[in-house]
């Protein structure tokens, strides 16, 4: 599997639009954080910074750093919660802290990496003794939503343009995530939840996937390509995540869980 070829221009008021929604999965993470205080916390891939004032409420008294790729996230951070953190541009994949971290916070965002058999054993490597790595991601790639998406972009006109975009399974099975981090880890909690979202209007199923996972792909299509393309998704989604008798739509999401806490001495 290969990641977006050029790096992506996240539109946060498109992303911001289903914010309860996308918050709740953090603050579930956030509670099982296992720490009380801490010095130094990092929310890795904070976007527009929606979880970080959380961050800052939980620990009052930590150097708090927002770190993302996208410029336009990071503006709107600074635009509405300027004091919360030190907002950093950096490549996730290859961010490294200045100094070891009390707490590595991360919401929705490593599913856009590959590699994660290098990838969170190093991060597990900037966490202080007793510190904790707290993921949580997008666990959807089986489901109608997602399985739909790369259907269609498998078989139109537009096939080989998306071809190489098509990531059947960025997120490993639980287990893999417990061998990584193990070794290194007093103790690592996984755990699935499944959120049956209330969704609005029309395509609303198309809406959500629109701002996060279907984004590469609307941008990688020529403009006369869109329309048919969103289309002839919305059509399947339409099947598969029907209008209720009172207007909403039911949407079931995946997230997986990880909260990994750094063993106080290695074995």
């Amino acid at each position: 599997m290969s990641a977006p070829a050029a790096p992506q221009v996240w539109d946060p008021d498109h992303y911001l639009a289903f914010a309860d929604l996308r918050l709740r999965p953090a603050l579930d993470l956030l509670a099982r954080v296992p720490l009380t205080e801490a010095a130094q916390v990092t929310d890795l891939g904070c976007g527009a910074g929606s979880v970080t004032p959380y961050l800052r409420h939980r620990f009052p008294r930590a150097d708090i750093q927002g770190v993302d790729h996208s410029p336009e996230m990071l503006a709107a951070a600074r635009t509405v919660h300027r004091d919360v953190a030190h907002w950093v541009q950096a490549d996730v994949a290859h961010w490294q802290p200045a100094q070891a971290q009390d707490l590595i916070f991360s919401n929705a965002a490593l599913h856009w990496l590959d590699g994660h058999e290098v990838l969170f054993p190093r991060l597990m490597g900037f966490v202080k003794p007793g510190g904790v790595l707290a993921v949580q991601m997008p666990d959807q790639f089986g489901q109608p939503s997602h399985v739909l998406m790369r259907e269609t972009a498998a078989e139109g006109p537009w096939a080989q343009t998306l071809g190489a975009l098509l990531r059947p399974a960025p997120v490993a099975e639980a287990g893999r995530y417990y061998d990584w981090l193990k070794p290194h880890c007093a103790s690592v909690d996984i755990w699935r939840t499944t959120y049956v979202q209330e969704l609005h209007g029309d395509d609303a199923a198309l809406n959500w996937i629109a701002s996060t996972a279907l984004k590469p792909l609307l941008e990688a299509l020529a403009p006369a390509q869109v329309p048919p393309f969103r289309e002839r998704l919305a059509a399947k989604l339409r099947e598969a995540y029907p209008k209720r008798a009172n207007g909403v739509t039911l949407f079931a999401f995946q997230r997986l869980f990880i909260v990994a806490v750094r063993a106080e001495q290695m074995s």
